[in-house]
This record gives C-alpha cells, sequence and structure tokens, in this order.
C-alpha cells in the first residue's frame, strides 16, 4: 500500500540481483563464482528421490512457456473485465519489465549450463528464465488479486516461498547453477515490485487532480 517502501525494496532486490550480473561480467569474480557453483552442483546433483524428481518436473512445467503464457494471458482477461486499470496496469508493466530481460541477459552472459541434467535445455544458463518469470508473475499475481493488508503480506509470503521453490527445482534438475536461480528471483521480485510501486506512485500523483 506504500510505493515508497515498495520502491526501496525493489532498488534493494535490483542491487542484490545487480550485483551478480556485475560480478559475473568481470572474469576474475566470474570464476570466484563459476568455482561455488560446481562446487554446489557436484555436492547436490547426485542426490535425487522420486517424489522430489516428480514436483521438480511439475514445477519445471508451471515455469515452461506452455503453461506461464496462457495463464498470463487468463489473468489478464480476468483483470480487463474486472476494469481494475491499476491492478491491470501493475500485472502487465511486471510481465513487460521482467521478460524481455530473460533472453536479452542470457545472449549477452552465454553461460553454458551444468554438464549433466534431467531436462534439455537449449538456451543460456544465466539468469534462469523459470525463476525470473516465476518469481514475477508468481508475487505480482498475489499483488494484483488481492488488497493490502495482513492477508497480502502472507500471500506475499507464500509466494516468494513458490519462487525459491520454482528455483530450487531449477537446481535440482541440474538445469541452472545456484548464481542463476539466486539472480532470478530477485530480478523477477524486483520488476514485480518495481511495477506495483511504479502504478501506485503514479495514481498518488494524479490524486489532487481528480
Amino acid at each position: 500500500d506504500d510505493h515508497r517502501w515498495a520502491e526501496r525494496i525493489a532498488v534493494l532486490l535490483w542491487a542484490i540481483s545487480g550485483s551478480l550480473f556485475v560480478a559475473m561480467a568481470i572474469p576474475a569474480t566470474r570464476d570466484v563464482i563459476d568455482a561455488f557453483d560446481e562446487w554446489v552442483y557436484d555436492l547436490t546433483y547426485p542426490i535425487k528421490w522420486g517424489p522430489l524428481t516428480a514436483v521438480s518436473y511439475g514445477m519445471a512445467f508451471l515455469g515452461s512457456a506452455m503453461f506461464i503464457w496462457p495463464f498470463r494471458v487468463v489473468v489478464t482477461v480476468f483483470l480487463y473485465v474486472k476494469r481494475s486499470r491499476a491492478a491491470l496496469s501493475a500485472w502487465i508493466l511486471a510481465i513487460l519489465f521482467s521478460e524481455p530481460l530473460i533472453g536479452t541477459l542470457k545472449a549477452a552472459y552465454g553461460r553454458p549450463r551444468p554438464p549433466v541434467a534431467l531436462v534439455d535445455e537449449v538456451t543460456g544458463s544465466f539468469p534462469s528464465g523459470h525463476a525470473v518469470a516465476g518469481a514475477a508473475t508468481a508475487i505480482a499475481l498475489v499483488i494484483v488479486l488481492v488488497h493490502p493488508g495482513p492477508a497480502r503480506r502472507n500471500l506475499e509470503i507464500a509466494a516468494a516461498g513458490f519462487a525459491l521453490l520454482m528455483a530450487g527445482t531449477r537446481v535440482y534438475l541440474g538445469a541452472h547453477w545456484l548464481t542463476d536461480v539466486f539472480a532470478g528471483v530477485a530480478l523477477g521480485a524486483a520488476c514485480a515490485i518495481g511495477a506495483a510501486a511504479v502504478v501506485h506512485r503514479v495514481i498518488r500523483a494524479r490524486e489532487p487532480s481528480l
């Protein structure tokens, strides 16, 4: 409900993800990150459990273009029918802020994916598109559908938990390195919260003239 706090949170998340983008662009720090990610991969990838693997495949589908784009269209139509202009604007902006960055950043960094995975992927590894889209969509969904208050806060925490679960399953499947998903969640969350803050600020700025 307070765009100033939302802006601060969004800036903090942008700073977290941005610091990783900068570190990945510097050869010396990228080597350190690569070594850390390889250590995490070697430690975690051999650990596999049937039920968790099934959940991970399910999360992979929820974050895929095959599911997430039809879902976004349904939410967009719903908000349009409700004539909720502010919510619709925040929802669309969250998508417009986050989605173009995925392909652009993947192409710019060209980071190879882990050597062995349970899923086949052809695009670059950094950042994780599933993590960006999952965080942006889940958090924006709560913001646009739930009124400010304790219920929204609780659901925002649940949405953040969903985004982290999505990120964790990408590492579990061997589709991404740990820093790929960490940067992706921070970036997606920053886009969702930042979009809502921008819309809220515009509405507040217009109120005296209404």
